[in-house]
């Protein structure tokens, strides 16, 4: 993971592993890490971040560079007050980061059916998710928590009916037929 990522200057320069006391060049920093976040994120596919996890975003082997815990969770809040991150816990150690946006989400899974003729078709969140019919596609690998809510947008709009079958597993969704 992250083997081919293209790193940002900033992420072999020293200071920026340290919060920067002037409140100019924190803000810069804050906006560096916040777009790096959101961008390593979706290039790797990750949705929920562990503030405690040494992941390759947070440390910088080649210049022994680490984000501290408190630098971690400022640059996630500062992604919780844009709305491109959420916390999952209360001691905001774990949070989901929206590098897609959940009504962009939804678009991608209103496309996905109209490029494969779902229109009227049926498909469990697992196939959606885990599937052939979606292998190569965004939609392959997405977190179930996210699939769920731009689902239920797409509920409210009229795009999609989501069902409960008898096991977790029968969950499922039909498109509507004018998609």
């Amino acid at each position: 993971m992250g083997d081919d990522f293209k790193w940002p200057y900033f992420f072999n320069y020293p200071p920026y592993f340290t919060l920067q006391p002037v409140k100019d060049t924190r803000d810069k920093q804050i906006q560096l890490w916040k777009e790096l976040i959101l961008k390593y994120c979706k290039h790797n596919k990750i949705f929920f971040i562990h503030l405690e996890d040494d992941i390759p975003l947070f440390f910088n082997a080649s210049i022994d560079r680490k984000l501290t815990y408190e630098a971690r969770q400022l640059f996630v809040g500062a992604l919780v007050s844009e709305g491109r991150a959420e916390w999952m816990d209360k001691a905001h150690r774990k949070c989901l980061v929206h590098w897609r946006k959940v009504q962009d989400w939804a678009e991608v899974i209103l496309q996905f059916a109209r490029d494969n003729g779902m229109e009227d078709g049926v498909m469990t969140i697992d196939e959606i998710r885990l599937g052939d019919e979606t292998r190569g596609t965004d939609l392959a690998g997405i977190d179930k928590v996210v699939l769920i809510r731009a689902l239920k947008l797409l509920e409210q709009r009229g795009k999609v009916a989501m069902f409960k079958g008898k096991s977790e597993d029968d969950e499922g969704v039909k498109f509507s037929a004018q998609l």
